[in-house]
């Protein structure tokens, strides 16, 4: 019954069909993005191997690389999050048994399937690439070991038309962002369980206290309700955290925090760090890009606040800045302990303390 929960086909195929279209181009412009992207990936990897200096960037053939469109990134989410959702929908199926009926859970699954397919819609029109290193674990799932390397071309595109930036150039900066990414997972092949076990940690205690969280979602609600779209109104870290109250879930939100501002903080230092030799118009994209970011809609910043992605950007700035310091302080090799095991990874406190992370380390 638990897999009823969340009609996952539901969702992605919900996501498909209300996410915008992409920006208009004839066939054989789409097939030329889809080339460039790729060779512009391939291409990006030697940049990332010297930056980063992890041997794992010569070799990626445990993970895929995919150009996609909007809905098949809807699809490929879904998947993912019906890994990291199932231990979870387990315990409630097993909490909730005596309410739980089997029609009961197929009209709450489809209710909710739409729910996420229409947060999906929203988010495949903005994500530009993503590594998915979770649905590999599906039971059936004939995908590469370690997972997959999403990029979204109509995305990619329409940012690069927004910007009026070079799309030779743009593509390039952005697969080197997400290419970091898939080699981190390379480096580290403990973080994906890692990574899931504290996801799971959160949902069990989420599960234990349902009564209470139930209360809190309806106060969040109504607390939503009554703001303003004004964004000085809304919540620092999103709506979403004020349903945290207990220690234990509060402990495994900083830590997921800790972790993501890790990675994309990183994958940040490293498109960051190539030159006009690599990407000519790199000072151009950067401005133009940042500028973009910071240029939002009040209801747009209600949305993206809401759904926690103001917190996401919020990661890479906390986590490049983290990342800076360590390198310059104790070089790449130094910070790269960073991958040798779980327990080295930084607290969110040491996020912001990047010396206290270095005298843990003994470095």
């Amino acid at each position: 019954m638990a897999s009823q929960l969340i009609n996952w086909d539901l969702a992605a195929s919900t996501a498909a069909r209300l996410a915008p279209p992409g920006p208009a181009m004839r066939r054989p412009d789409a097939m030329e993005v889809v080339e460039s992207l790729r060779r512009l990936a391939d291409a990006s990897v030697p940049h990332v191997h010297r930056i980063t200096g992890l041997a794992v960037a010569e070799d990626l053939r445990d993970s895929q690389l995919l150009i996609v469109d909007r809905a098949s990134w809807a699809k490929a989410n879904a998947q993912g999050f019906e890994v990291m959702m199932g231990p979870v929908l387990t315990k409630l199926v097993e909490k909730k048994t005596s309410e739980l009926t089997p029609t009961a859970a197929r009209v709450g699954g489809a209710i909710t399937g739409t729910q996420l397919g229409a947060i999906l819609a929203y988010l495949a029109s903005r994500v530009l690439g993503q590594y998915e290193p979770f649905a590999a674990l599906a039971e059936g799932s004939t995908l590469p070991p370690a997972g997959r390397l999403l990029l979204v071309a109509p995305n990619i595109v329409h940012v690069e038309r927004e910007l009026g930036v070079d799309p030779e150039d743009f593509r390039m900066w952005v697969c080197l962002h997400e290419q970091t990414h898939r080699v981190q997972f390379a480096a580290a092949p403990w973080l994906r369980g890692h990574m899931i076990e504290q996801i799971s940690k959160l949902s069990e205690s989420l599960v234990g206290n349902m009564d209470s969280l139930m209360e809190r979602a309806t106060a969040a609600a109504k607390s939503l309700r009554d703001r303003t779209a004004d964004s000085s109104d809304l919540p620092s870290k999103g709506a979403i955290l004020d349903l945290l109250q207990d220690p234990e879930e509060r402990a495994a939100i900083s830590h997921l925090t800790a972790v993501m501002s890790l990675l994309e903080g990183h994958a940040n230092v490293v498109m960051d760090a190539v030159d006009a030799s690599v990407v000519p118009s790199v000072k151009t994209i950067r401005q133009r890009f940042q500028a973009r970011n910071e240029n939002r809609g009040p209801i747009e910043m209600f949305v993206r606040r809401l759904l926690g992605i103001e917190a996401k950007m919020r990661q890479y700035t906390d986590g490049q800045e983290f990342v800076r310091h360590v390198v310059e302080a104790v070089g790449m090799e130094g910070f790269n302990r960073v991958w040798e095991a779980a327990e080295n990874l930084p607290t969110e406190e040491e996020i912001h303390d990047p010396a206290a992370w270095i005298a843990r380390m003994g470095l």
